[in-house]
């Protein structure tokens, strides 16, 4: 399972040391030399698991497709993203511990000022 493409609907053969990725940084991540570029791409679908071959030359809008499943693989993208979710929909778990702490803050500067 790749973690840099979260939506990953094919494995590509790495032609300089025939193994599989989901993409170029996990072929970097593990490997000690570079990505050796080719012409021919070799896939392995994910849905039907069958592998197939496409010339990147004659790469067409048909050629998006997996030729025995019809698994459309060529798509945008997703990529992880950084953010904060709460995951429910209890209002109550959801807390602020930021405010409790900015008044800590405040009263331990005041107590300096006052001596």
């Amino acid at each position: 399972m790749c973690k840099h493409v979260l939506n990953a609907q094919v494995a590509v053969r790495a032609p300089c040391c025939k193994k599989w990725f989901d993409c170029p940084e996990c072929h970097q991540e593990v490997s000690d030399h570079a990505l050796r570029k080719t012409v021919e791409l070799v896939f392995a679908c994910k849905k039907c698991k069958k592998v197939f071959r496409k010339d990147a030359t004659d790469f067409s809008e048909e050629d998006e497709y997996c030729p025995n499943c019809d698994n459309h693989y060529m798509l945008e993208a997703k990529t992880p993203q950084m953010g904060i979710g709460v995951e429910g929909d209890d209002p109550r778990m959801l807390r602020d511990y930021r405010q409790k702490q900015i008044q800590h803050m405040g009263d331990d500067l005041m107590a300096d000022r006052l001596g």
